[in-house]
């Protein structure tokens, strides 16, 4: 079932990119691996897998252990300040970045292991009560402000859409964001490079890439439903 399911992925992925007029790999698939054993991210892996993406630093740590050291983790959950020592050497993109605390955590980090952290700052476009992420209007300031830190790179942004039934919805959202680093682009903020959008989940991925994704967050589509109960 994960073979057929990570095939009608690709599928809508290329499609996506055919009607954009962008090439296939402009676009990363991050498979969205929280909640999931071991043995199923290795039956991913044997399928060409190279991306996952989890929501929590103990399942990160646990699955970075346990799995091939080619893989590419990235976290994509709300990151607490206290936990950041745990994956700063094990994630290879934070996406969840949306206050100068957690930026300033993420700094000293880094510079204790001597590395860069590549990070993205979160986006609440929708300005949904539930989620976590900065307005729009707050992100230039802030991103001029942690550009300042020697161990960070800000390499884009990223936005957890509204969950619609229709998809079409989210893509004044998409749209949105997009504009915004375009903004960011032209004001030529030493040490960013907002190369990376990370918008689109397996409700709407189709729709962000054809609106400029660069990294869609797919769970459910690879994986089938979570379980919540582990």
């Amino acid at each position: 079932m994960l073979k057929e399911q990570l095939e009608e992925v690709e599928r809508k992925i290329q499609a996506a990119c055919d009607r954009a007029g962008r090439s296939r790999d402009e676009v990363t698939l991050i498979a969205v691996s929280k909640t999931k054993p071991v043995e199923t991210l290795r039956e991913a892996y044997d399928l060409g897998v190279r991306v996952f993406g989890e929501n929590k630093v103990q399942e990160l740590t646990e699955k970075y252990e346990a799995l091939p050291d080619d893989i590419h983790w990235h976290m994509i959950g709300h990151l607490q300040t206290n936990k950041v020592k745990y994956i700063i050497d094990k994630a290879e993109l934070i996406h969840s970045v949306d206050s100068l605390k957690l930026a300033g955590m993420i700094e000293k980090e880094a510079a204790k292991h001597d590395i860069m952290a590549d990070i993205l700052v979160e986006v609440n476009v929708a300005e949904e009560e539930s989620k976590f992420g900065l307005k729009m209007k707050e992100v230039i300031p802030f991103i001029e402000e942690i550009a300042r830190y020697p161990h960070i790179n800000v390499r884009g942004l990223m936005t957890i859409a509204p969950f619609v039934e229709n998809p079409e919805d989210n893509r004044p959202i998409f749209s949105d964001l997009h504009k915004l680093s375009v903004d960011i682009k032209d004001k030529n903020i030493d040490n960013v490079n907002v190369s990376i959008l990370s918008m689109g989940m397996t409700n709407d991925y189709e729709v962000a890439i054809e609106e400029g994704a660069t990294m869609v967050r797919i769970g459910t589509g690879i994986f089938g439903a979570r379980n919540y109960a582990v």
